[in-house]
């Protein structure tokens, strides 16, 4: 095995030689089998140990146990405590799910502090497998069943291409000691289940059963990298980014076929995954949107809007008298008095002795109304907006500058006739809007 590791390394991660290391190291079989291979092949490596007490003193010895051996091969040596129970309840999630978020958080903090360039763990062909397997039983995509990335950013898996068995062959013909977890051999939980009951089965009915597994993982995996071209390729050319949101043609994605595998492979990585209620906005009228945790979907007569969640909406920025630019939320000049275009719309000229400061910036409400200059009497801003034909994202990013309860300016659009003043006043107050 160790000629067959060092032959794929050299193939595959030749600079693993020149590379600060961090290798991932449970003590169980797999990761002990995986630090002998580094170390004989001489590369440079560090070890991280994750205590996730989930074992009582079993878990105590794991860990002393990796601290003694890499005191024994002077190696510098990683180890953490995790309340893991307490982070999984918090966060409404499984163990397994936890202890990968957890475990991977902690590596890439490692690998930022201590200038680690690579990140090894010791996953292998049977990993790949049993994921495979419980994939296809959740009714994954084509993106579950490919299976285990070799690489994926800093974190590479050098175990790959080699089984249980080889890995076992190799640790017992080496004497490599490990740490056995008692709770490997039950069945709890469906992995572990698969291991020991459904799979043992599968191999026996072929011998080569592995070989043909790799062919038919290899063919997923160049289709999927067809498909993830033919997705690019529509994102190119049909998600044309604007200032603060993507505009995507609802007739373009009316022609994809099939609709619903498109609409998924297009939004999910966005946090839209039901693709009934994609086919649904397809067909819904203007104003109409969807929501995930990160991002805003909203139609728009013929296309879509994609935005990502407004933070601000409901915020109220104070602007002092005293201030002479504002960067945040847009950027404003205050109190000019210089030879600026007053036609332009980002300009605005007020009465200083009718504001009340501090005056604020704000987004619109419902109950909004102004008096337009230029136009008689009062507004209700939701008829502006309709008139000025805004979309809902264009209300929304909308600014109001505010003078107590009354809306001042709808910024780079229209001032309000109440506080206007023609700019050769003397009593004049000039704004410059630069967003």
């Amino acid at each position: 095995m160790f000629q067959k590791f060092q032959a794929y390394l050299l193939k595959n991660f030749s600079d693993l030689k020149n590379q600060k290391i961090l290798l991932a190291l449970s003590g169980g079989l797999d990761s002990s089998v995986l630090l002998s291979l580094c170390l004989k092949n001489g590369l440079n490596i560090s070890i991280a140990h994750c205590n996730f007490q989930l074992r009582g003193k079993n878990s105590e010895d794991d860990a002393l146990w990796i601290k003694k051996l890499a005191e024994y091969k002077k190696l510098e040596c990683h180890i953490k405590k995790f309340d893991i129970l307490t982070y999984a309840k918090n966060r409404k999630t499984s163990i397994q799910m936890a202890a990968r978020k957890l475990r991977y958080d902690w590596f890439n903090e490692l690998s930022i502090k201590y200038n680690y360039e690579v990140i090894l763990v010791a996953h292998h062909a049977d990993d790949v497998l049993e994921t495979f397997m419980i994939n296809l039983m959740r009714g994954s995509g084509l993106k579950g069943l490919v299976g285990i990335p070799q690489i994926r950013g800093k974190i590479i898996r050098p175990l790959l291409p080699f089984t249980r068995t080889e890995i076992l062959n190799y640790a017992n013909e080496n004497n490599i000691k490990w740490r056995e977890d008692a709770s490997n051999a039950k069945t709890d939980y469906l992995r572990n289940e698969l291991r020991h009951k459904v799979i043992p089965n599968w191999k026996a009915t072929d011998s080569n059963f592995h070989n043909q597994f790799s062919t038919t993982l290899e063919y997923l995996g160049q289709a999927k990298i067809a498909l993830d071209n033919v997705i690019k390729d529509f994102k190119t050319n049909y998600f044309v980014e604007m200032e603060q949101e993507i505009k995507i043609s609802v007739d373009k994605l009316k022609l994809l076929n099939p609709i619903n595998f498109f609409l998924h492979a297009l939004f999910a990585n966005y946090g839209f995954d039901n693709v009934k209620d994609l086919n649904q906005l397809l067909d819904a009228q203007s104003g109409k949107q969807l929501f995930s945790k990160t991002h805003r979907l909203v139609k728009n007569r013929s296309h879509w809007l994609l935005t990502e969640q407004s933070e601000d909406f409901h915020k109220t920025y104070i602007i002092e008298q005293n201030f002479k630019i504002i960067q945040v939320p847009i950027k404003l000049e205050l109190g000019l008095n210089t030879n600026l275009k007053i036609a332009d719309r980002n300009i605005a000229c007020f009465n200083i002795k009718l504001l009340k400061f501090p005056l604020t910036l704000r987004k619109w409400r419902e109950s909004d109304y102004f008096y337009p200059k230029g136009l008689k009497g009062k507004k209700k801003l939701s008829k502006y907006f309709k008139d000025e034909k805004f979309s809902l994202l264009d209300k929304e990013k909308q600014w109001l500058l505010c003078s107590g309860e009354d809306i001042i300016w709808v910024v780079g659009k229209r001032v309000d006739e109440r506080y206007s003043i023609e700019y050769n006043k003397e009593d004049r107050w000039i704004i410059k809007n630069y967003d």
